[in-house]
């Protein structure tokens, strides 16, 4: 008998008697048996932004959510008092409340109304190549990075009816002692005053994003326009206003904002006055929690403010969209 018949035979006599071939032998593992367990790492990377997050913004937005239904008086009460819908409706009819509203709105729309425009006419002389046009956009970014708390108090020491640099340059530059006034003792220069300061500390921010969005339009349709004879304002209004859609929704958004948080500079510049004429929304709120300690009160009056903030964003939103369906 050959040896490969006798190897084989003897093989067999030693796989156990009543399995068939194959069994009793140890499977092979599969795939997911082969993967071995890995800790979850990309979680930990997530968890500190995470429990930032959730400590800064979650949980604060969900409590002062369930304080403004409350009545709550940190200083004297152990506990909120659970009131419901009252809170807001007692701003509603506060005449406090409607005034600072009311400022907090003027102050917005001509604050948005002149942001845009002024900066996107600086952008666009920014976007010309221009001498000294690095030296002109650093000038223009420059007080960006000015606090804005020491901005007010420059401003201050500006408008100061006394001693201020603009009443003397008015008087004894100009000669015109009539144009000088104090002019953050009177409502209308005081409100004035303080758009003056939002401007001058914001316009720049504005500038560079409409920069960028110029930056951003195809050098080649811009060529493409003046071939075709598209110069000066026909390109202007025809290719290049159309092309910064998406630019008017982020500057406006971010318009929107600043302007109903606005804060530092009536506090800085006049704390509210005179009387009540230059009290804005967020100041009230900050007046209503941290002076009389109202905090219910406050939380409301806070997202009514946030309510109102929501809703002229996503219109903005929403006209921009509009916009670009109707190009399509």
């Amino acid at each position: 008998m050959p040896l490969n018949a006798v190897f084989a035979m003897t093989m067999l006599s030693r796989r156990p008697v009543g399995t068939a071939q194959g069994e009793g032998e140890e499977a092979a593992p599969t795939p997911v048996q082969r993967r071995r367990w890995k800790p979850p790492t990309g979680i930990l990377f997530v968890l500190p932004a995470f429990l930032f997050i959730f400590a800064f913004m979650l949980y604060p937005l969900v409590s002062s959510g369930y304080m403004s239904l409350t009545k709550f008086n940190f200083v004297y009460d152990s506990r909120p008092t659970f009131i419901g819908f009252d809170n807001y409706a007692s701003a509603f009819k506060d005449p406090q409340f409607i005034t600072s509203l009311t400022n907090t709105l003027v102050f917005g729309f001509f604050y948005f109304l002149i942001v845009m425009i002024v900066s996107l006419a600086i952008a666009l002389l920014l976007f010309q190549k221009l001498r000294l046009n690095v030296f002109f956009r650093s000038a223009v970014f420059v007080p960006i990075v000015v606090p804005l708390s020491l901005a007010g108090l420059v401003f201050l020491w500006i408008l100061q009816p006394n001693y201020g640099l603009l009443n003397h340059f008015l008087s004894e530059v100009l000669n015109m002692p009539s144009l000088a006034r104090p002019w953050l003792s009177e409502g209308s220069t005081a409100m004035a005053s303080i758009i003056g300061l939002a401007l001058w500390a914001t316009i720049g921010f504005e500038t560079i994003l409409f920069l960028a969005g110029l930056q951003s339009i195809s050098p080649d349709t811009l060529e493409a326009a003046e071939i075709d004879g598209a110069r000066g304002f026909k390109k202007l209004f025809y290719i290049i206003l159309p092309s910064l859609r998406q630019t008017y929704v982020l500057t406006g958004t971010w318009a929107i904002i600043h302007a109903l948080k606005v804060f530092v500079e009536p506090m800085v510049m006049t704390d509210g006055g005179p009387g009540t004429s230059t009290l804005v929304l967020y100041q009230q709120v900050y007046q209503t929690a941290f002076t009389f300690y109202n905090m219910g009160y406050a939380s409301a009056m806070g997202y009514v403010l946030g309510l109102i903030i929501m809703i002229l964003v996503l219109l903005n939103f929403w006209l921009g969209g509009r916009k670009a369906e109707k190009e399509l």
